[in-house]
């Protein structure tokens, strides 16, 4: 009787570590296949809310995440999306676009009023479209997980009645890529004017800087006179004249140069001036610039 019992117990304890392995190869299944498995991941988010899904997904590697989109030919505008990621997961998500027709970043616009989305009949502006179409990255932690039609919309976010296409694809690129090396500024546009109107030009200088993943990607060289006019619009309309007054480029065009100098070098110190304020570091840029790079100095006080 005492055999028996013992080889029953043997059975019985060696049925219970089988049993117990088994659970562990299930366990060790359930935590790896979800992050190589997309529909399964969406699945689990689905059904499992997205705490659950943020678990299942926590995955990246921390760090600022950057990617810009091309220009696009209709509007002009150009996308380009932030992401942060800390403990493995998207805890910020931002959507942006920039043009050469607006001075500022297109939430800035949007926020100002200039883009019109409610004024065309949309329930909302962009900028709170987006907002709601970053949060939904967030919940969802894959840019993958969201359902697109034809025209790179989607019903899955409500209220949202713009492309997102654009967005998704190029976090998806973003995350692809992988952190990148974050510049030392915060993120945001600044905007900046000069004290007083000029007594012989007329004109009050104006900045504009657009920071993203903590470096510059935009600069804005204008002014505005007392009529309220937009200097870089002026010599645009041909106002300005400086063509006809024997120069090779116009007002914009040489600002633009310097604008362009300016996000590559990533810093106003980076160009000396002469007595006139003016400079030979930026081929074609003939005007004087040495108010406005002070101006850059000063929006980028801001954003440390």
């Amino acid at each position: 009787m005492k055999k028996a019992s013992i080889i029953l117990s043997s059975a019985l304890l060696l049925g219970v570590l089988a049993g117990c392995g088994s659970n562990n190869d299930a366990n060790s299944a359930n935590k790896t296949e979800p992050a190589n498995n997309a529909a399964a991941t969406n699945t689990n988010a689905t059904n499992a809310g997205s705490n659950d899904a943020s678990a299942e997904q926590g995955k990246y590697q921390d760090g600022v995440y950057y990617a810009q989109g091309e220009v696009d030919a209709d509007s002009g505008w150009q996308s380009y999306v932030t992401l942060t990621v800390a403990g493995g997961k998207i805890t910020e998500a931002k959507w942006n676009a920039l043009s050469e027709k607006a001075p500022v970043d297109k939430v800035t616009y949007s926020k100002e009023g200039k883009y019109g989305m409610k004024a065309g009949g949309a329930s909302s502006e962009w900028h709170e479209q987006a907002e709601k179409v970053e949060q939904f990255l967030i919940e969802k932690q894959d840019p993958k997980a969201i359902t697109l039609n034809d025209e790179g919309k989607t019903d899955a976010i409500a209220g949202v009645s713009v492309h997102v296409s654009e967005f998704f694809n190029l976090a998806d690129q973003a995350l692809t890529a992988g952190p990148v090396a974050a510049g030392p500024y915060k993120d945001g546009t600044y905007h900046v004017e000069g004290a007083a109107f000029d007594e012989h030009s007329g004109w009050k200088d104006t900045v504009d800087v657009v920071v993203a993943a903590g470096k510059i990607v935009k600069v804005n060289f204008s002014g505005v006179n007392d009529k309220g006019e937009d200097k870089k619009q002026y010599s645009i309309d041909g106002k300005y004249g400086m063509k006809a007054a024997g120069s090779q480029g116009e007002w914009h065009e040489e600002a633009a140069k310097a604008e362009a100098y300016l996000v590559e070098k990533q810093d106003p110190a980076a160009v000396t001036f002469n007595e006139e304020g003016k400079t030979d570091a930026i081929a074609g840029a003939t005007i004087t610039l040495q108010p406005h790079f002070e101006l850059v100095t000063k929006a980028l006080e801001q954003a440390k």
